[in-house]
């Protein structure tokens, strides 16, 4: 699910258009600022293809590129795409240009603003079924499109707008993001980065996957020793985290968490990693291999696991290219019943998905706060009966589908502001957050090679016909009820869900229907168990005893108790597990 944790945002929606649902403003009295934007002759020579960010910040600074998100205090953003922009020639970025949260330049008020641009740079992909895509490839930080390396960017430079002024206002990209240095290797944690072949002949050149990898102590001592295998799925990782051999820093300065709203959590997360490597060295603590995957693709800043027609077959990838090569390099069992999988929001759809698609190569998944695993409740909408995903169905009125809330039901923002902002950072699917990606994975290609939209971007209207191409391809919840009858005897005790009750992003209400069926199972029964945290937000994972501020930080020993016993259920009687069961 989302990265970041709107705050509060007034939505003042009076039509079905982007343009006719924008915050309240003062109104102006012609068609806004505009700006002549290039890119600096030393940064390249070759020609550029992306898509150009105009932003605009009152108040300090600090740069706009970092002050942009679906939250109440963000600041401006305009987009549009370039082909083929010459180094030093002009482009110029007008009220055409599409906005965020207002609709376009002309709605922006007169006054003093910082004005800041970037270049989010494409590259052409020819794929094997001979289509070619222009699409941001990552580099190293997980399709940040605000940090992604090698993109050019401006210095923020502060300017006055004046209402009648036409006189374009000259943006120079002078600067490229510089390349990020990778992780190193120490005692315990190992990076591998590998190339896949089934990635690479999808996409038409090598793409790598990778993974970041805690050893358990006496892996060195012990080397006849195999191990289980601990999948935690989840966002691109820029390290293994939550792991830390020295005591927290005696002069850190305590910050404050807005989000939990605790003070000092940085400290807090410093003493849990340190508390997480002291149990992991005990001498009585299970032995056992932790892997957080990278699998970034074009389109996010990961493949959410399975195969997909835009993305192509990373569930395959990662379950027979990478994880087999890294049980082999790092003595791992290499057998399904030593396999688990888990992960919250986005990793907990993960976790259940290849537990599902892949129900012979894991032993359980244990599922957090899941992105939905029903459609019937793709947040606050039904894909398969409702006519439009920004508005509810209504013959006289125009009421916005909520998309986030806070744990006492206020709403925070609309399903039509997140799709705004996505549109404004790139088209066909193109913008890297989070109702793209589930497009790029859940929906067809269409004849262009982008993902066929669920819904117009700018209205709202739901396609049914790519809807049923989700439902029996991705919905879990309706593949679980088709394919019982051959998955039920390959899954029993294998799924265990849980959510909290006031999920942010609704995403409670998949589960609910999801548990109807499960709940109604009887040849087999699922044998799992499905949990609700009271009033908790996203993402609760099942800690009933601490706050989610805390539980996020123990996903690496909180299913512990629940795998043990599946594996002294399950394993093999000639199984070897070095120090598990003491």
């Amino acid at each position: 699910m989302s990265r970041h944790w709107p705050l509060p945002i007034i939505i003042a929606c009076i039509g079905i258009s982007f343009s006719a649902c924008v915050p309240e403003q003062a109104p102006v009295a012609d068609n806004g600022p505009r700006f002549s934007v290039r890119f600096d002759e030393q940064l390249t020579d070759e020609q550029q293809d992306g898509r150009l960010l105009l932003m605009l910040a009152k108040g300090d600074s600090a740069e706009p590129r970092f002050r942009i998100a679906n939250s109440a205090d963000t600041q401006l953003i305009f987009g549009m795409n370039v082909s083929n922009w010459q180094a030093g020639g002009e482009v110029l970025v007008d009220k055409t240009a599409i906005g965020f949260p207002l609709s376009d330049l002309s709605a922006v008020p007169p006054g003093k603003y910082y004005v800041q641009a970037l270049l989010n740079r494409y590259k052409d992909f020819n794929l094997s079924n001979g289509v070619t895509v222009s699409l941001p490839p990552d580099q190293g930080e997980g399709q940040q499109w605000k940090s992604k390396p090698g993109n050019f960017y401006s210095t923020p430079v502060e300017i006055d707008i004046i209402a009648g002024n036409s006189d374009p206002v000259e943006v120079v990209l002078d600067q490229v993001i510089a390349p990020i240095e990778p992780p190193a290797d120490t005692q315990y944690i190992k990076h591998i980065r590998m190339r896949s072949d089934l990635l690479s002949e999808f996409w038409g050149e090598d793409m790598f996957v990778g993974a970041h990898i805690l050893l358990p102590e006496g892996f060195d001592e012990n080397p006849d020793a195999r191990y289980p295998l601990m999948i935690f799925h989840g966002h691109f990782p820029a390290d293994f985290g939550d792991f830390r051999p020295a005591p927290p820093d005696p002069d850190l300065e305590p910050e404050y968490s807005a989000r939990f709203d605790v003070e000092g959590y940085n400290i807090i997360q410093q003493q849990e990693a340190h508390d997480f490597y002291k149990q992991w060295t005990s001498d009585d603590f299970p032995r056992f291999i932790v892997i957080e995957i990278q699998h970034p693709t074009p389109y996010y800043d990961d493949s959410y696991a399975v195969n997909s027609a835009s993305q192509g077959p990373y569930g395959d990838a990662l379950t027979y290219e990478l994880i087999p090569y890294i049980e082999e390099k790092f003595r791992g069992i290499g057998e399904g019943w030593a396999r688990f999988t888990y992960g919250g929001s986005t990793g907990g759809w993960e976790a259940m998905a290849v537990q599902v698609f892949y129900p012979d190569e894991y032993n359980g998944a244990f599922i957090g706060c899941p992105d939905p695993i029903d459609f019937r409740a793709y947040m606050t909408i039904d894909i398969y009966a409702d006519q439009n995903a920004y508005w509810y169905d209504s013959e006289f009125q125009k009421l916005p589908r909520p998309a986030h809330r806070d744990t006492f039901g206020n709403v925070h923002s609309s399903q039509y502001q997140y799709n705004r902002l996505e549109a404004v950072l790139g088209d066909k699917s193109r913008s890297g957050q989070q109702y793209d990606i589930w497009e790029a994975t859940y929906s067809p290609m269409g004849e262009d090679g982008y993902p066929v939209r669920l819904w117009d971007k700018e209205t709202g209207a739901i396609d049914h016909e790519v809807a049923k191409y989700w439902k029996e391809n991705f919905d879990l919840t309706h593949i679980l009820k088709r394919d019982w009858e051959t998955l039920g005897p390959k899954l029993e005790g294998k799924l265990n869900i849980y959510v909290g009750d006031m999920d942010n992003y609704y995403l409670n209400n998949a589960v609910y229907l999801a548990e109807e069926f499960l709940e109604s199972t009887t040849e087999p029964y699922y044998g799992g168990e499905v949990d609700y945290g009271d009033r908790a937000e996203h993402c609760w994972n099942g800690d009933q005893e601490n706050g989610n501020h805390i539980s996020r930080l123990r996903y690496n020993t909180m299913y512990l108790p629940k795998i043990t016993e599946r594996l002294k259920k399950t394993a093999p009687d000639n199984a070897t597990l070095i120090n598990w069961f003491e």
